[in-house]
């Protein structure tokens, strides 16, 4: 945990090389071999020396040993065992780490302790925005995310609802993953990560995203209600709602009268609401 150890850290491209690993495609891996574009995550992560960290994708280890040189614990989650060997090896010199195997969308990530509040990681391109609003949704203790990701999914998460977002142009489509998220958190595109800074250089740029938790999570019914209005994102909320298959839980007199307080037409479509807006009209009618 000392800024020895973290200074220590290997060379990324080096640590790569040594050990021959392949990202796995299937799984969305690409790994890190910039060491300013870690410091760069590490330093926007702003860790304390008593906070515990959560890391997904540990990979080869390079930004895990970072992590684990600030933190008073860090979980690290991995899903490849093809990766153990230089995990291990990476994260030997720290007693403040554990390392959970397994699918990060299925292990019980509420469960760890000591509870992580941070999330900081290079998430796979497979998971990301899942992950994310699972974050957003379902675990409250978290407060902060600094995180890695395909750049088009970091702008679409932080996008705004039509209409809202009129004259920006490159404005990213607005959806259900980014209504859910910024309900609960505050989403801000830090930077653009190039290419070159992963092995083998993916076909798509990243980005570095920022959440910073500001409300509890959602209740189910806000989520389902969001779920579907965006499920025939092209066609009037009320039909998206009853193709969904949330008509016969949902009055259409509720819903218009909901929609005229809020000051949208009967025609409106999904994106055009905020997500309070959303919020609002589940709480008005489901």
């Amino acid at each position: 945990m000392s800024a020895g150890a973290e200074g220590a850290a290997a060379s990324p491209a080096r640590r790569l090389r040594a050990w021959q690993r392949r990202p796995a495609h299937a799984l969305g891996q690409c790994f890190v071999i910039d060491p300013n574009i870690l410091q760069a995550v590490v330093a926007a992560a702003r860790i304390s020396p008593q906070e515990v960290v959560l890391e997904i994708g540990g990979g080869l280890g390079v930004l895990s040993e970072r992590l684990a040189a600030r933190a008073a614990h860090l979980h690290v989650v991995e899903i490849d065992r093809r990766l153990e060997q230089p995990l291990r090896e990476a994260l030997a010199p720290f007693a403040n780490v554990s390392l959970h195997w397994g699918d990060a969308l299925k292990l019980s990530l509420g469960a760890l302790d000591p509870p992580p509040r941070v999330l900081v990681a290079n998430l796979p391109y497979a998971i990301a925005a899942t992950l994310l609003v699972r974050v957003a949704c379902e675990l409250p203790q978290i407060e902060r995310c600094v995180v890695m990701v395909q750049r088009e999914v970091g702008e679409r998460l932080a996008s705004a609802p039509v209409g809202a977002s009129a004259g920006k142009r490159g404005q990213r489509p607005y959806g259900a993953p980014a209504a859910l998220i910024q309900l609960t958190c505050q989403v801000r595109v830090l930077r653009a990560i190039p290419r070159g800074a992963f092995a083998p250089m993916p076909r798509v740029e990243s980005a570095l995203l920022e959440l910073v938790r500001i409300a509890e999570p959602p209740p189910a019914h806000v989520r389902e209600l969001i779920n579907a209005a965006f499920a025939h994102r092209r066609k009037p909320l009320r039909s998206a709602l009853a193709l969904a298959g949330q008509g016969p839980q949902i009055d259409q007199q509720r819903l218009l009268d909901a929609l005229a307080r809020l000051g949208q037409p009967a025609d409106v479509r999904a994106e055009r609401l905020s997500p309070q807006q959303l919020r609002s009209l589940a709480e008005a009618v489901v």
